[in-house]
């Protein structure tokens, strides 16, 4: 279990103001301008550490099952999770752990073995943990080509993000994540009818009029070879409203009669 304090470079009996003041210090050294992108996870570290901290209950209860894990190192953790295979709870907790104690391998294998993208880890988690190993695991799968599964994902977080902030100094990053796999992964591995289903889901999710432009405009592309002309021409005609200066349309235009 990782140790926060640590972390935060404070003791066990510090402050709320000596929290807030050492996450000040070591955030600042972990902005990318100084520590560059592989600061990134050290920064949610170090920000999760921050939060649970300076909130007194959630201190209280880290305090208590750090005291635990401490008092019982000889007590095998992930033995126990492995060993309770009908429990999908800990099989839940199984991903994380091993996704946070870098075996992502085998985190992939229990995560399929629940039903992958059916596994409602939500359930079993807290909301917290729930978001962070959901983005650990899209990366995962957008590393072994999983483009559809990673999007699946990201979309989900992006969904709870705009309900609730819990990410915020990197939501900037996870939608950059899912725009790279819709402009350049998504397409490869998906049927046109999924294409455009996944097109739909990510409009939903209220990104900038131009981004969803450049997406309608690709849905309206898969819809024509589809044969479907009267969709086509509605979705390319809602992107030209969105983005009257849309590229690289000219072709379209032509084809569509628009």
């Amino acid at each position: 279990m990782e140790n926060y304090y640590n972390l935060l470079g404070i003791q066990q009996n510090s402050s709320s103001q000596d929290i807030k003041r050492a996450f000040r210090e070591r955030a600042k050294r972990l902005h990318p301008d100084i520590a560059g992108k592989g600061g990134e996870a050290q920064m949610r570290k170090l920000l999760c550490a921050y939060e649970v901290l300076s909130d007194r209950e959630r201190r209280y209860e880290y305090d208590r099952a750090y005291s635990r894990s401490v008092k019982h190192l000889d007590f095998d953790y992930r033995v126990f999770l492995e060993s309770q295979t009908e429990d999908p709870i800990s099989q839940a907790k199984l991903v994380f752990f091993d996704l946070l104690h870098r075996d992502e391998e085998q985190a992939l294998c229990v995560w399929w073995a629940q039903g992958g993208l059916d596994f409602p880890m939500e359930r079993y988690l807290s909301r917290e943990d729930w978001m962070d190993c959901t983005f650990i695991l899209a990366e995962e799968l957008e590393k072994r080509h999983g483009y559809y599964e990673a999007f699946m994902l990201l979309v989900r977080l992006v969904r709870e993000e705009r309900r609730e902030p819990y990410f915020r100094h990197f939501m900037s990053d996870i939608e950059g994540f899912l725009k790279e796999l819709v402009r350049l992964r998504l397409k490869s591995v998906v049927d046109e009818e999924t294409y455009v289903t996944c097109i739909e889901t990510l409009l939903e999710l209220g990104f900038s009029s131009r981004d969803e432009a450049r997406w309608m405009r690709s849905m309206a592309e898969t819809l024509m070879h589809l044969g479907k002309l009267d969709a086509a021409q509605r979705v390319f005609r809602e992107a030209l409203k969105r983005d009257p200066a849309l590229p690289n349309v000219v072709q379209l235009r032509r084809k569509l009669k628009v």
